[in-house]
């Protein structure tokens, strides 16, 4: 039985939904893979992608960001948490190793905690790793005692034997192997009449998906939902007041993808996850700006690129009457069409390298 670890970074749920989608891909190509995914992100979310069996491995080998919420950062706490990680690497490495042997893996996929590479580099198992940036490029941008931090992380990514480098990337150069590779997301499941059906959604009313990753937004203003009356609101918020044109989708293993099929637009923040996927739907989406990130000038950039699209300040969507659902979107600025299905080369290439 070819066995495949994946770990993934433990940051929002952007990097566990887009590589899930590569593994629902592998399942259906290759059941016999034995998947061993070590993340702690939570369990039921890899299983709203995942219909096959999978290990579910809770391990930290890295920190992401550290975030009050969805658009905001905490720097301090992200630098003390990357120092207790440090502190523990040895340890952390030389149980990995233990646990990798012992289960017989024949490759290591990431995305995209640094660490995988120093593991894969003394457990001598290829590493391969698919990401758009390396944490790195996020904690450079913050200068000070951030730069010493990066530089460690971008030679534990040097250890990486191949790179597929998604859309809307940074350059990546501590990676020494790199293949551009399309958008990656998961596809809607359910026609469009089966869930205006069990929603109780009419097609001729504009339909606006709310959706902000897993870490959500403070104090979203929905007292503005008030001013649209003939609009269709859909969120996943489970703490969302109770409104008459406001949908509450907390079920059925539901995802964002699937909902986006009966939506005239989307309302979100800069997310690789959330936004692949509203492109390969064909969604206009109205997204906010983001500070402090690096990578929202680069998503932000591909939206303005490839989508029909607004672009909003956090005050626009916090302090405004939210008029900007009326405005007049963006026609996208790029001639040239995007690749769509990244995640079907990149099963390929590690069903290749299993079988």
């Amino acid at each position: 039985m070819p066995t495949l670890y994946i770990s993934i970074t433990n940051h929002g749920f952007g990097h566990v939904t887009r590589t899930a989608s590569i593994l629902a891909e592998l399942q259906q190509r290759s059941p016999d893979t034995k998947l061993i995914i070590a993340t702690t992100a939570p369990r039921w979310l890899l299983e709203e992608y995942l219909e096959g069996n999978f290990i579910y491995h809770p391990r930290v080998f890295d920190v992401g960001v550290i975030q009050i919420d969805s658009l905001q950062v905490d720097r301090e706490a992200t630098f003390a948490a990357w120092q207790q990680i440090r502190d523990q690497q040895a340890d952390l490495i030389a149980a990995e190793v233990k646990f990798l042997q012992a289960n017989q893996v024949d490759l290591i996929f990431g995305d995209i905690p640094p660490m995988i590479g120093e593991i894969a580099k003394v457990a001598k198992i290829p590493c391969w790793m698919a990401g758009n940036f390396g944490w790195d490029f996020i904690y450079r941008d913050w200068g000070g005692k951030f730069i010493a931090l990066a530089d460690w992380l971008a030679e534990s990514y040097s250890h990486c034997d191949r790179l597929f480098r998604l859309p809307f990337a940074e350059p990546m150069h501590c990676f020494p192997h790199r293949q551009d590779v399309g958008l990656t997301g998961a596809k809607p499941k359910y026609a469009p009449e089966y869930l205006r059906e069990k929603f109780n959604l009419d097609s001729d009313r504009p339909t606006a998906l709310l959706t902000f990753g897993g870490l959500s937004l403070q104090s979203i203003p929905y007292q503005n939902l008030a001013n649209f009356p003939d609009w269709q609101f859909i969120t996943f918020d489970r703490s969302a007041p109770d409104l008459p044109n406001l949908t509450k989708a907390n079920c059925d293993r539901l995802r964002p993808v699937d909902l986006m099929v009966i939506c005239d637009r989307l309302v979100t923040k800069p997310g690789y996850g959330t936004l692949a996927e509203a492109l390969r739907v064909g969604i206009p989406i109205v997204c906010l700006t983001r500070e402090g990130f690096l990578e929202a000038e680069n998503l932000i950039s591909g939206v303005k690129n490839y989508a029909q699209h607004l672009i909003i300040s956090p005050q626009e969507f916090y302090e405004g009457d939210w008029s900007f659902l009326s405005g007049s979107f963006q026609a996208p600025a790029a001639a040239q069409q995007l690749e769509m299905h990244g995640e079907t080369t990149i099963t390929q290439a590690i069903w290749d390298y299993l079988h």
